[in-house]
């Protein structure tokens, strides 16, 4: 019998809706596009990887969260080559260095190679890539933390078949992964070479003669259980159907370009509301057309709740730190002076941790110790 302050093991019966993991993600994302401040960026960061370090489990879609880094720190080395090989807009009078430049036509206006670098610039051109470091790692946390097989079992009936196409893509690349593998080992067994053209044009034909007959019985199989039947819908329902889908998907790109950009959080929220009901209105008619049962649904519990209601909090209290404290959470680098931490926004953003404690606990095999 689990107790109060601790979370339970987790189940196939009470697993987290892997859902309430991507809201979380994108809310600790959201709170991450409203600010500049390194110290803000890097504890979102530390709050998202304690999170999945916490709560993932070994499965091989767990391990992604450490490619995402990798391409976080990749996006901040391009970004300062770029700044030093380019130079910056921004005007700096602390000269770190000065590297030849190079004469350009003037039709290259606004650009140069080589030059002055400030370290003015530089700083700027830093806290901006590691923002985008930073929704890089939230991006990632939500793939290591949820099962993307039970995500796309989640979609509703109006997009099932863009989830059956995806699941079977997702199912065949680890297989053909395996059989490349096991064919290069049994060359290798026989004593012939498993590298080079030869090698790869014989290993290929079995590769693709084991493809194709995965391929047909599963479409027997998926034949066999009614997968492509539909409904008789009228013309007026799969309209009002289109419509409906078409203003939600418009509503909830201006809603976020409005949540993202500095200047639109006052109608950003309002068109992202309206834009999801739309779609899910839109969602729900289409669903409609789909002849089909759902095998063992995912529920949304109230541990679901608590897990993706944090991380919508932290957006909305970034959100609403960055026009009462806007100074602090995008911090000036003229003049050049060492960033502050905000105490309300950084309380904020540690309410993301909630999901470490609230969150089923995951079962590792013994054999590869929680990391």
């Amino acid at each position: 019998m689990p107790t109060p302050l601790r979370a339970p093991a987790a189940t196939r019966s009470n697993a987290l809706h892997a859902g309430a993991w991507w809201l979380w993600a994108l809310g600790l994302a959201t709170a991450a596009s409203r600010t500049t401040n390194p110290l803000l960026l890097l504890l979102l960061v530390a709050v998202s990887g304690y999170v999945v370090a916490a709560r993932r489990t070994d499965a091989p879609w767990a391990r992604s969260y450490s490619v995402f880094l990798k391409l976080a720190l990749l996006v901040l080395g391009i970004r300062v080559v770029f700044t030093v090989v380019l130079g910056s807009p921004i005007p700096g009078t602390h000269v770190l260095f000065t590297l030849p430049q190079v004469p350009l036509p003037d039709w290259f206006q606004g650009i140069q190679l080589g030059g002055k670098v400030t370290a003015e610039g530089l700083l700027t051109s830093l806290y901006q890539a590691m923002k985008l470091a930073a929704l890089l790692i939230c991006v990632g946390a939500a793939n290591a933390l949820a099962n993307p097989a039970r995500l796309l079992k989640s979609l509703p009936g109006a997009l099932y078949e863009a989830g059956v196409a995806v699941v079977v893509a997702m199912t065949f690349a680890p297989n053909l992964v395996a059989d490349v593998s096991r064919l290069r080992a049994a060359r290798r067994l026989r004593g012939r070479p498993d590298t080079g053209v030869k090698a790869l044009l014989q290993v290929g034909l079995p590769v693709l003669e084991g493809a194709l007959e995965r391929s047909v019985a599963l479409a027997a199989a998926m034949d066999a259980r009614g997968y492509g039947r539909q409904a008789d819908v009228p013309a007026s329902v799969r309209r009002t159907t289109s419509t409906l889908t078409l203003a939600g998907l418009l509503g909830v790109c201006a809603g976020t370009y409005g949540l993202l950009a500095a200047a639109g959080g006052l109608y950003g929220l309002p068109l992202l509301l309206i834009g999801v009901a739309l779609a899910l209105g839109g969602l729900w008619l289409g669903g409609r057309r789909a002849v089909r049962t759902r095998y063992r649904p995912d529920h949304w519990g109230p541990r679901s709740w608590l897990v993706a209601g944090s991380g919508m909090a932290v957006a909305a209290l970034m959100i609403r730190f960055s026009s009462t404290e806007a100074l602090a959470l995008n911090p000036a680098t003229m003049p050049l002076a060492a960033p502050e931490l905000p105490l309300w926004p950084a309380a904020a953003i540690l309410v993301g941790l909630l999901p470490a404690f609230v969150a089923p606990a995951p079962t590792l095999s013994p054999k590869e110790p929680a990391q």
